[in-house]
């Protein structure tokens, strides 16, 4: 029998007889070698992984556990999963790995893991331990997810306080930025991910980022973090590091927005006019709806509704019909909500990459607005 299946078979005695364990509210005793530490893993190219995760590592030879748990699972089975995700109230849930098949996955999507070993007493240890199963074999294992609020970090944030009877892992890092800005660099060489982020989240982005909410900020702030008079990281180690490979794309980038913008204009085609506005009321309709349907926060009071404005709706119905009067009246309407809209975002992170689109819709507006102006007659 070869090692590595040796250590798999010994981690799933381990682990059935921790859940067995747990049915009677015991959990084994780790020993005095035992180590707990917390997991950043690097971001991916793809969206699931576009932020890095977080996990929690405890690790004891003499008992042979070596697990890690993670809040970060969902199940893609759910019944009606998009509109459970839209609406807010998808349960993620807690899951157990053995830290060989948890590090392998990583591995194989090349992305880095680095590990925080707790300076914590051999009691809080234990403590941790007891908080985690309990955590698997109760309904404390599911939450509802949510993108600042509860998220993998957050929950081991949480797991971790509860633990220490205190808090003390607070965000002591680019407090002084918004979330909007924290998330930006995440985005890079992800164009239109950053363009839909930008103009779906609302005003609760723009609010400072106090609260830990990133795997890579937990990371960070733990660094400096102490307890009880010592700093709570005792090492840093780096398990796995890659070179990040940026995604390359011939469509998703800053160039083919601009490129279809400029096209959009140089046209000055009724049809294409008529689409392009078509497509921002639909928006503006679909941001006003999971606002109020939506139980995300971060989803509530989208003042982007002013760019995309569902009162182009209307402009488009009496665009069709010829009707200049109010094709005169609804263009200015749009156009000073176009006004009002870049005063708000004067000072906001999306500015820059919305700006095409407030450029391109002035334009069509300010030329509609002037070809069914009423003509005031010259009397000589």
């Amino acid at each position: 029998m070869n090692l590595s299946l040796l250590k798999k078979i010994s981690f799933l005695i381990v682990l059935l007889t921790i859940i067995t364990n747990n049915s009677y509210g015991q959990t084994p005793l780790l020993s005095k070698s035992a180590l707990v530490s917390v997991l950043t893993c690097g971001t991916g190219n793809e969206s699931y992984s576009m932020f890095g995760h977080t996990a929690i590592r405890i690790s004891d030879p003499e008992q042979f556990i070596d697990v890690v748990y993670n809040y970060g699972a969902f199940d893609f089975n759910t019944p009606n999963f998009v509109m459970k995700f839209t609406k807010g109230d998808l349960q993620y849930f807690a899951v157990a790995h053995s830290y060989t098949d948890f590090i392998k996955e990583y591995t194989y999507e090349k992305r880095s893991v680095y590990e925080q070993v707790l300076n914590i007493p051999e009691k809080l240890k234990q403590k941790l331990f007891d908080n985690l199963h309990a955590s698997l074999t109760s309904g404390d294992s599911h939450y509802t997810y949510k993108f600042i609020d509860k998220n993998c970090t957050s929950m081991v944030v949480d797991i971790i306080n509860k633990t220490l009877d205190t808090v003390a892992i607070v965000k002591n890092t680019d407090t002084d930025l918004t979330y909007r800005t924290i998330l930006y660099p995440y985005f890079d060489h992800h164009f239109y991910e950053k363009l839909g982020t930008s103009i779906i989240f609302g005003k609760k982005v723009d609010e400072l980022g106090t609260q830990i909410f990133l795997p890579l900020e937990l990371h960070k702030s733990l660094k400096t973090i102490q307890f009880n008079q010592i700093p709570l990281v005792k090492e840093n180690k780096t398990i796995l590091e890659f070179n990040k490979t940026p995604p390359t794309s011939w469509w998703n980038n800053y160039y083919t927005y601009i490129l279809f913008l400029g096209l959009l204009l140089l046209a000055n085609k009724k049809i294409g006019n008529q689409l392009f506005f078509l497509a921002m009321g639909l928006l503006g309709l679909f941001f006003l709806f999971v606002g109020f349907y939506s139980s995300h926060q971060e989803l509530a009071y989208n003042y982007n509704i002013l760019l995309f404005n569902p009162v182009l709706l209307i402009l488009l119905y009496f665009y069709q019909m010829e009707n200049k009067k109010w094709i005169y009246k609804l263009s200015v309407f749009n156009l000073l909500a176009l006004l009002v809209y870049l005063i708000v975002l004067i000072n906001k992170a999306h500015l820059l990459i919305v700006l095409p689109l407030i450029v391109t819709s002035a334009i069509l507006l300010i030329k509609l607005a002037l070809k069914n102006k009423k003509k005031i007659p010259i009397i000589i």
